[in-house]
């Protein structure tokens, strides 16, 4: 049930999304002369930042509900953060060492900075206008309200007040800088108040900083009310019962973000754990790559701050905005379900409607393919789990586990079946940034209940998402497995999209038998019969792929290529797609994240087209097909994986894609590329720079997912049982 935009919302919606959002020119927006052109690789770190953009476009949405657009202001500014953490450190070290960019690259690293500090810079002004200009507004309209100090009434102050006085004053320790005390530890992703002081009658001015606590929540409520004011604020207010007799000159919020790119690798760790152990330690102190400063205050403390941490101006990052976005997350957990989408309850997959049913039965009348978070996650791949690990017949279990959730059902499934005598093996990767803590901690719980733990192949990240269950069975010993697109994270599986495939297939278990080997022993196989594994063979193959697909279209057949994944960089690849575009394949890519090909330029990709879906649910999974010339695309060469088409991927990673050969699944895959290709709401289209123009919406726009519950199971239904029509209708146009 779609409804029509109104003439002013399509007013804003032209002016937000398509005006404000206008990408600022770069140096290196040239055409590309040819394919041996440098220019013919956009920038990686550019083309990230162009994607945290199309996320910052769901705030300024007018079509989405109001507290998802607010929710959309802290995801851009966590991605921001990431991005900081993950990439600036190393263009850093690049200068500091001397060392310049790749032939590939046309910008310097010094000039990628410009052009990151700069577009950092303008979306973030954009997000505070959106937030202060927009959203604040029509969060009042709805009786909520964030504060200001100066805008609370004396009853309001005085309750805040009473409230500071018990549970945050005996929390703060202000910490003075002078002869007698050094410059305090600042820690990453912080928020601290750099405040200038100066006792009476006297002219030194004199420095302390006091960290707002990270406990409970960013925000003070009040009542039973839906009206806020930040602790910052109420700290920031307050600080004379800090400091008593002293006069408080200026109080300047700061926030500091720390580098998180390890500068060693890890392939001669004899303790991986304890390596990584050591690596956690050293990234709270690792060098500040930004410093976040509040606007409009004397400048004294922002030099002093600039000199103690050793920083470039280039590295200050002013704002009259918000320091840590992920503040107005408690703003858009409210308890409003009128401002959110309608609540989706994922359906299960068919077969396991029935909570008694067998799912190794259900397995053996044929593949089972699910697609999350439409069917769910813990009716579908968590029993898969928790059946094996009850099942007496299971004689072992085999798991990949790259991230997963706080509070994950499958530690406790894995767990019981090695209490229970059944042989686990887990592969748990300890380098997953960000979650390397957590997965310690489930290695550690697993190795004390006697699961054989490993932690990946030395020299390479194991990224892949499989698990393996050996059963024995009435005519001998049978595998189960489950290949996914996504973590088995039973959080993010209910806002992430992603496909899993459930097979006995003697071809693919037996496959991950020798995989499960490689990445827990010392096994070197490096022939598999039905998957496609990373870095073995899975680029090498993608190729050939691509490249068959052209020479059909030198001998006058159809050539046609259809990919959907997160992100695409690797220049092998993005070389083989610009020969089969010249060569005439029709290619399109849906490319959520960033994109380093350039589609639409003339004798090199004006074949190729690259789209970019962002809405309520994260566009995870990676669908792979290849036309083969077939009049039929249910023909073609389907397949699901963990793998980007990225460098690290192919090269770095333990990665698994499957075929999908079963032709309703390959309809329900086809279904999904289709529903992305012709999407008029959600659908970015990726232009010659780099850039990237908002679809235009048509009266009742289509699109890949839908705000609507009854459009979410409608697709759900029509995935599963027939091709959609217009689906159908575009592949015999694709192929005449």
């Amino acid at each position: 049930m779609h409804r029509r935009c109104s003439r002013a919302g399509k007013t804003l919606m032209n002016e937000g999304l398509k005006m404000n959002l206008k990408r600022p020119q770069a140096p290196n927006d040239v055409t590309p002369s040819g394919p041996d052109d440098p220019s013919r690789f956009l920038n990686r770190d550019l083309q990230w930042l162009e994607f945290n953009r199309r996320v910052l476009a769901q705030a300024l949405d007018p079509r989405n509900p109001l507290l998802e657009r607010v929710r959309f202001l802290a995801i851009f500014g966590s991605n921001l953060d990431e991005f900081f953490m993950k990439r600036v450190g190393g263009l850093r070290r690049q200068i500091e060492a001397g060392v310049g960019s790749p032939p590939w690259e046309p910008l310097t690293p010094a000039e990628q900075l410009v052009l990151i500090r700069e577009r950092a810079l303008e979306q973030t002004a954009l997000a505070t206008r959106t937030f202060r200009d927009v959203l604040v507004p029509k969060l009042r309209d709805e009786n909520i309200e964030l504060l200001e100090w100066a805008s609370l009434n004396s009853v309001e102050r005085t309750e805040a007040e009473a409230w500071y006085r018990r549970n945050i004053f005996p929390i703060l320790t202000p910490l003075a800088v002078d002869p007698g005390h050094r410059f305090p530890f600042i820690s990453n992703m912080s928020v601290s108040l750099g405040v200038l002081l100066r006792r009476p009658g006297e002219s030194e001015a004199l420095f302390a900083r006091v960290k707002v606590p990270e406990i409970g929540g960013k925000l003070y409520r009040f009542g039973v009310t839906r009206r806020f004011v930040p602790l910052q604020e109420i700290i920031a207010h307050n600080l004379g019962d800090l400091f008593p007799g002293m006069e408080i000159v200026d109080v300047l919020p700061f926030r500091v973000t720390r580098n998180a790119e390890a500068e060693r690798d890890n392939e001669d760790a004899e303790d991986l754990l304890e390596q990584i152990q050591q690596q956690l330690k050293e990234r709270r102190f690792a060098r500040v790559v930004r410093l976040e400063i509040g606007a409009r205050h004397e400048s004294r403390i922002m030099r002093f701050l600039e000199d103690e941490l050793q920083l470039d101006e280039g590295d200050l990052y002013e704002t009259d905005g918000m320091l840590d976005w992920s503040t107005v997350n408690e703003l858009a957990d409210l308890d409003a379900s009128e401002l959110r989408w309608p609540k989706w309850s994922p359906v299960a997959p068919q077969g396991l409607e029935d909570d008694d049913a067998d799912i190794f039965a259900l397995i053996r009348k044929g593949d089972v393919l699910v697609h999350h978070p439409y069917e769910s996650f813990d009716h579908s791949v968590e029993r898969f789990i928790e059946a094996a690990a009850a099942d007496p017949k299971v004689l072992a279990i085999k798991q990949a586990l790259y991230r997963t959730s706080g509070d994950s059902p499958f530690i406790p499934s894995l767990i019981r079946a090695a209490e229970s005598g059944k042989q686990v093996a887990v592969l748990v990767e300890l380098r997953a940034r960000f979650d390397e803590a957590r997965n310690i901690v489930w290695a550690r719980k697993l190795e004390d209940a006697g699961v054989h733990v490993a932690y990946g192949v030395v020299g390479y990240k194991t990224h892949t998402k499989v698990a393996l269950v050996v059963r024995q069975e009435q005519g001998g010993i049978r595998s189960y497995a489950h290949i996914g697109t996504g973590n088995y994270n039973s959080k993010t599986a209910r806002l992430y999209e992603d496909i899993g495939l459930l097979t006995c297939d003697a071809a693919i278990t037996e496959d991950l038998v020798g995989l499960f080997n490689y990445m827990t022993g010392r096994s070197r196989q490096t022939e598999y019969r039905k998957l496609l594994i990373a870095p073995v063979a899975m680029k090498r193959r993608f190729i050939e792929c691509i490249d068959h697909e052209a020479s059909l279209a030198r001998a006058g057949k159809v050539g046609r290529i259809i990919v959907k994944m997160n992100q695409l960089e690797d220049r092998n690849v993005t070389d083989a797609l610009y020969r089969a575009g010249i060569a005439g394949v029709s290619i399109d890519l849906i490319v959520r994240g960033f994109c380093c090909l350039r589609p639409g330029v003339r004798g090199l990709s004006e074949n190729i087209r690259v789209t970019s879906t962002i809405g309520r649910f994260l566009e995870h999974s990676r669908v792979f097909w290849f036309g083969g010339g077939q009049a039929d695309p249910l023909d073609g060469e389907f397949y699901i994986g963990s793998a980007d088409w990225m460098y690290r991927n192919l090269n770095t990673r333990v990665e698994c894609a499957a075929p999908i050969e079963q032709r309703a699944h390959r309809e329900r895959l086809w279904s999904v590329l289709q529903y992305h290709m012709t999407d008029r709401r959600q659908r970015w289209i990726m232009t010659a720079d780099g850039g990237y123009e908002l679809s235009d919406p048509a009266e009742l726009p289509t699109d890949a997912q839908s705000n609507d519950v009854d459009f979410l199971g409608t697709q759900q239904r029509v995935m599963r049982d027939v091709l959609d029509a217009r689906a159908r209708e575009s592949a015999m146009r694709l192929h005449s």
